[in-house]
């Protein structure tokens, strides 16, 4: 079965979030699982310095008059089969691929990924006469008109099966009704059944409409988003389309995140043999100047710093671990506020709160490996990845339950510790007071070591890879072409 996989990202090339992991991992798991994949890009400088064995496939003029190449090669590092969009003008910027070094989004945005999802249709259509895809398979609102291509596209389009991810429904690609004519869509596409969206024009609606399928990447989340509290404003479409939208768990790259082969931490260890990951958090502690107590819980966040991400009840329950002698690692960046109030409280507390702005693959490694703890208290979490690290580095999850962290973090209450499902903590209510009740919970059993190693063990020797998923996803396209 011959599957185009389509996205902004891939690690571990280029990464803002979770959905360059996914779009790393999956097609490695669906060529093992049988299928001939490729994968569609973005040239943005990372992707076009790892292209190896480049041609050119076609020189094509964008909807709106702009010539680019379509370059057609391998991928070195993660070892996959590509297309690469070849367009300096487009994609190779200063800032992140979204946005300037100001954070301000590029004004062209709506042209940049259009063309994804419009190269994408194009090769569906038979562009590379060697290699035609049966299924088209676009993440996010970056690649969401891939459908909307396929639906107005060549009549042979119309043979290949369309599947839509939805990795975050609260980021969905808007833009001004303007900027419609830039597609080379009719004008039918942009009305309430397609593109339009309160006036505007949402790339997101447009995947959510004319896909063959959607999934998302939690159960929990297919759910969610079907309510007036989570499914920011697109709930009535997603119900209309419930037959057609399916929820399948993400997982982990354990090639990549495994503490007993992690090139990144100083210390191998796995579920049988923890000293590793003792000395890993004395290493950290070092590291950061943070008072090298080995029987001091350490807490780690490794994530987005805003509201959605629960951080505001993070900074509200701060002082109580300290006082109760526990320690905090912060890794992260967004809300400058937030960003401020967290280097406040570090430098207060140098001994027991670290902080750095930013991201670092491999200083999150180190978090992972050497914390007691890993912190996801999210307003609302589509699945996460963050806490299923924390559970192979045997860093057990606090997590608020909804999305993908209610799917895979089960509560140490009484009864789950006895029939052995227990492996985080997990509270209800979106409250300070909520997550601070979950934090003694973890500062309790944290205390009766025992008890500790023995949810510690047994989360880290839990299957996360991708094996299930990507059985999943075979036999969705193999229903869709069916």
């Amino acid at each position: 079965m011959n599957v185009l996989q389509v996205s902004a990202e891939i690690f571990p090339l280029l990464k803002t979030g979770g959905l360059a992991d996914i779009a790393g991992a999956l097609p490695v798991a669906l060529k093992a699982a049988g299928c001939d994949v490729r994968v569609l890009l973005p040239g943005f400088t990372p992707i076009m310095g790892d292209l190896q064995s480049s041609s050119v496939l076609a020189e094509l003029t964008a909807p709106w008059g702009e010539r680019v190449l379509l370059r057609k090669g391998v991928l070195g590092t993660p070892g996959l089969a590509a297309y690469v969009i070849d367009a300096p003008a487009l994609y190779c910027r200063p800032g992140t691929p979204y946005e300037d070094a100001q954070r301000r989004p590029f004004h062209d945005n709506h042209r940049r990924f259009a063309l994804l999802g419009w190269v994408a249709a194009r090769l569906a259509c038979g562009l590379d006469a060697h290699w035609q895809p049966e299924v088209v398979h676009s993440h996010d609102w970056h690649a969401a008109l891939t459908p909307a291509y396929l639906a107005y596209g060549p009549a042979q389009g119309r043979q290949v099966a369309s599947v839509y991810t939805v990795h975050n429904l609260a980021y969905q690609g808007v833009f001004a009704p303007s900027h419609f004519f830039d597609l080379g869509l009719p004008n039918a596409a942009f009305s309430v059944n397609g593109l339009e969206f309160h006036g505007q024009l949402s790339f997101m609606k447009a995947g959510l409409y004319y896909a063959d399928h959607i999934t998302t990447v939690s159960p929990t989340y297919a759910r969610e988003i079907q309510t007036p509290e989570q499914g920011c404003g697109l709930d009535g479409l997603l119900r209309s389309r419930a037959h057609d939208l399916s929820g399948i768990l993400n997982a982990v790259d354990e090639a990549v995140w495994n503490p007993a082969t992690d090139s990144a931490i100083a210390h191998p260890f796995d579920a049988k043999t923890p000293a590793g990951k003792t000395r890993c958090k004395g290493a950290l502690q070092l590291e950061l100047g943070l008072d090298a107590r080995g029987k001091a819980p350490l807490f780690g966040v490794v994530s987005r710093l805003t509201e959605q991400k629960g951080l505001h009840l993070v900074m509200a329950v701060l002082d109580e671990l300290i006082a109760r002698g526990g320690q905090m690692v912060v890794l992260g960046t967004g809300d400058a506020a937030l960003e401020a109030a967290f280097k406040t409280r570090a430098a207060a507390h140098p001994q027991a709160v670290s902080v750095r702005i930013g991201y670092d693959e491999a200083f999150a490694h180190r978090i992972f490996a050497a914390t007691d703890v890993t912190l996801v208290p999210s307003r609302f979490e589509p699945c996460g990845l963050t806490q299923m690290y924390g559970l192979k580095y045997g860093s057990l999850p606090l997590v608020h339950r909804v999305g993908g962290l209610a799917d895979t973090v089960v509560d140490c209450a009484l009864e789950n510790l006895a029939d052995g499902t227990a492996n985080g903590f997990v509270f209800d209510d979106f409250t300070p007071e909520a997550l601070a009740r979950a934090m003694r919970r973890a500062l309790a059993l944290y205390e009766r070591k025992s008890e500790w190693r023995s949810v510690r063990q047994r989360a880290m020797a839990q299957p996360l890879g991708w094996d299930k998923a990507a059985a999943q996803y075979v036999a969705l396209y193999q229903r869709l072409l069916g």
